[in-house]
Order: structure tokens, then sequence, then C-alpha cells
């Protein structure tokens, strides 16, 4: 078959395209993004390390809270990158759908960037009264809906 199964072409559907043996083309293309992939996971953790030692080497417990309310976010959107990543490319194939494919490639091309402005703009205290406002509300009007339903 010709369709790709993606919402964006990635080497592993184009590979599976050719007409060729894609059993060596898929263990080379395995072995070297493995490769850039650890060597890209070291270096984020040895910056974190540092980043980590350089906070707790702080003075101010004030100081150490700004710094580590800003740093733990980004982290976890460095680790559910590369975990859906992996996962993406590491899954058995017996465990491979369609549907699966694009929802994990939509987790790790599409939500790391969405998430970076939500974090930086958490800083904002005009922001984040403006979203525990929306919030509220629409937990109200989730009670609210509730409420109704159940007494029908």
């Amino acid at each position: 078959s010709n369709v790709v199964h993606q919402f964006f072409c990635e080497i592993p559907q184009l590979v599976k395209l050719s007409c060729s043996n894609s059993y060596l083309k898929e263990i080379f293309v395995l072995v070297v993004s493995a490769s850039v992939a650890s060597g890209c996971f070291a270096f984020i953790l040895f910056s974190y390390v540092q980043i980590f030692r350089a906070v707790l080497r702080m003075p101010s417990e004030q100081g150490r809270h700004k710094a580590f309310s800003t740093c733990l976010p980004h982290l976890a959107v460095v680790s559910l990158f590369l975990s859906t990543a992996m996962f993406a490319y590491l899954k058995p194939s017996s465990i491979s759908s369609p549907s699966l494919d694009l929802v994990v490639a939509i987790l790790y091309s599409v939500v790391p960037p969405a998430l970076n402005p939500i974090i930086h703009s958490m800083r904002n205290q005009e922001l984040k009264s403006a979203l525990r406002k929306i919030l509220q509300y629409t937990l109200f009007l989730h009670q609210k809906m509730f409420i109704t339903l159940s007494r029908l």
C-alpha cells in the first residue's frame, strides 16, 4: 500500500513504502536514532544535574523554590517528549495500530511545543488568576450540569 498512516512523513513509514527488504534499513535507522537520542538524553541529564546542584547551593529558600518552579515543568515536558518518542519507535509491531501510532505521534510532536508557552506564561500572576477563574467557572458548569442530569 502507498498510504502513510501519519499526519506527517516519518522515516519508519517511508521505509515501509520502499519495495525492497527493509529489515536492515530499519535496524540501521534504529541504531542511529538510539545513538543520537542517547547522546541528547545524556546531555539533558548532565545539564539538569548541574542546574539542580547550582539551585541547591542557593542560600535563599525563596530563590530555590523559584528556580525549581521553572525547571520542573521543563523537565516534565522533556520527559513526556522522550517517553512518547521512545514508545513510538521501540514498541513491538504486534501492538502497532494506525490510531495508536497517530496518537503517539501527536503526543511527541505537538504537545511539548504547545506546552512551552503555557509553562513560560504560568510565571505571570495575572495569567494564573485568569486561568484559575476559568477552571472554577468550568467546574461550576460541570457540577451544575451533573446535578441537572442526576435529577432526570
